[in-house]
């Protein structure tokens, strides 16, 4: 596992420009200059999407009848709430949400049909329509906000890179490709290849990254295709 300084390092060998000493020194404009990139290079990789890396459990334990709950209060690292996956524990229950700001304006203030627990996300915070019952366990899955780990604090997560030694918890050849092509742009140089080369590589990652669906083998032809499925047959006609 590389650090963020040895990455930026390679870059600087494949740009062939001086090497950064310390990505803290503000008084380098070349090494401020990678310390930017690369914290922009990780910060785009963090919002592409839900890596399999940054997807953790939540646990949200209700209390006193409330209808709102602070989401650093549950998960420190929170980024974003990952579609479909918030139930009930103690019930196995699904938790119907999250609801559109035109259903929670109907169903709070028109009388219009609640059954069962419905929620939003706003302002930081997991909003329920109406308060769930007290002491029940609701579980959910969500993208962390990490980006790197402190190997001088037993590999830590962290948001931010904050140290030389900090190391990017995303493949350390797609962050090298995400540095390459932006420090390239930055200086004024043509970065097309290296931009292509990137976006495929990125693709291919995320890709590989995503957890496989199971497939029930026993189901007919039909439902695999309805569940995105594609399946080479070889014809039997003659």
């Amino acid at each position: 596992m590389k650090s963020i300084l040895e990455i930026c390092m390679e870059v600087a060998d494949l740009a062939a420009t001086k090497r950064p000493d310390d990505l803290f020194n503000s008084s380098s404009q070349q090494d401020s200059i990678f310390l930017s990139v690369a914290k922009s290079a990780l910060d785009s990789l963090l919002r592409y999407g839900n890596w399999q890396e940054l997807t953790k459990e939540g646990v949200l334990q209700t209390s006193g009848g409330r209808c709102n709950y602070l989401l650093d209060g549950i998960c420190p690292d929170f980024y974003s709430l990952l579609n479909n996956t918030i139930y009930v524990k103690d019930y196995s229950e699904k938790v119907i949400g999250s609801i559109t700001p035109e259903d929670w304006m109907k169903q709070k203030y028109f009388s219009e049909s609640t059954s069962g627990i419905k929620f939003k996300i706003q302002n930081g915070m997991i909003k329920f329509l109406t308060p769930p019952p007290d002491g029940i366990k609701i579980v959910f899955q969500y993208r962390s906000n990490t980006i790197c780990l402190d190997p001088q604090r037993g590999y830590a997560e962290k948001s931010n890179i904050t140290k030389n030694t900090d190391v990017p918890i995303f493949d350390e050849y797609l962050v090298k490709l995400g540095i390459l092509w932006r420090w390239l742009k930055r200086n004024g140089m043509d970065y097309a290849e290296e931009y292509v080369e990137y976006e495929r590589e990125l693709k291919k990652k995320f890709a590989t990254s995503l957890a496989v669906k199971d497939i029930e083998l026993s189901n007919s032809l039909a439902d695999l295709v309805d569940m995105g499925v594609v399946i080479n047959v070889k014809s039997t006609d003659k």
